[in-house]
């Protein structure tokens, strides 16, 4: 179809934070949380496109073409042999950028979600090419996989491309995040820290606190101190982030299960309960050295949705 069939039509589309690995289980485990990007894209017929950004990235983030965003959904219509057309976009940002939040997973997935919503009717694209195309673009499933689908997701890979399976996380379960508000981290940088390969005990440390870590998040979050414990990357970024891994290991000695938020400097704690959040709030405040945000979030078990709606044709 071309692109002038597709002028006028508009698309709202809301993508959840995402955290990833959750202590043990690197590349592997993700969870949604209830901070959120929400955009709006409507279709013109002038080429191009144009972001108006509110929110976090003001006068930081691309505004035209090269934006991942737009580069995502310019990926999807290709993908799929279809025209994209001009686009006006307006993006209430509310993820962190370079915080260990998924920002980047989640512009991904905005674009490819706008996509799918401004071919509704044309082209029906299922989750696993969500997930395929998103993978494509971010490197890895376990971020972009709870921010399609939402809630707890295990992503892996097979010949044929990647894979999720999506559970419900346990009621007690209370994530807090610590969101340092002047240290960022690449996703490249952290990776650079890993070595190439690990003793194999600490493999098979890993691989048990993984299989805990589902068991307590699912059904006995008591148990998530001990399933939350790393072996295989966290204390070689540690370097890089000397007060996240300082405040990771004070959290830790006082009994709540802290971990490094996707690549960092964000901290992740995966209360058992409500209360620890205002637990967590009290000692990263009074133990950090410099500003931190707090945030009591929710799981989100929705994920990214999309809403369609025709408009006026738009020049």
């Amino acid at each position: 179809m071309s692109a002038a069939a597709l002028v006028g039509r508009s698309v709202s589309v809301k993508v959840p934070a995402t955290t990833a690995n959750l202590g043990p289980g690197f590349d592997t485990l993700g969870l949604a949380l209830s901070l959120y990007d929400e955009l709006e894209f409507t279709a013109r017929s002038k080429p191009g496109a144009t972001i108006q950004v509110e929110g976090i990235g003001v006068g930081e983030v691309p505004t035209d073409e090269s934006s991942l965003v737009i580069r995502a959904a310019a990926h999807t219509f290709a993908h799929f042999g279809q025209e994209m057309p001009g686009l006006d976009v307006v993006a209430h940002n509310g993820i962190p950028h370079g915080r260990g939040l998924g920002s980047s997973g989640a512009a991904i997935v905005s674009g490819i979600m706008a996509a799918k919503g401004l071919l509704e009717g044309i082209v029906d694209i299922d989750a696993n090419s969500l997930l395929a195309l998103a993978t494509e673009l971010e490197g890895h499933p376990d971020n972009v996989a709870p921010a399609l689908f939402g809630g707890l997701t295990i992503a892996w890979t097979t010949p044929e491309g990647p894979r999720h399976k999506k559970l419900i996380v346990h009621r007690g379960v209370s994530p807090f995040v610590a969101v340092p508000r002047e240290s960022v981290m690449s996703t490249a940088l952290a990776r650079s820290l890993q070595p190439q390969s690990v003793p194999h005990e600490d493999a098979i440390f890993n691989v048990s606190r993984s299989a805990l870590l589902i068991a307590a998040l699912i059904q006995s979050p008591e148990l998530l101190l001990a399933a939350t414990e790393d072996k295989l990357h966290q204390s070689y970024r540690a370097s890089a982030m000397p007060e996240t891994d300082a405040l990771i290991r004070m959290l830790r000695s006082n009994g709540l299960a802290a971990v490094v938020s996707g690549a960092g400097p964000s901290i992740l704690v995966l209360g058992s309960d409500p209360a620890q959040r205002l637990v967590a709030t009290d000692l990263v405040t009074r133990n950090s050295t410099t500003p931190w945000d707090c945030l009591l979030l929710a799981v989100d078990f929705k994920g990214a949705t999309v809403v369609t709606r025709e408009t006026s044709a738009v020049a």
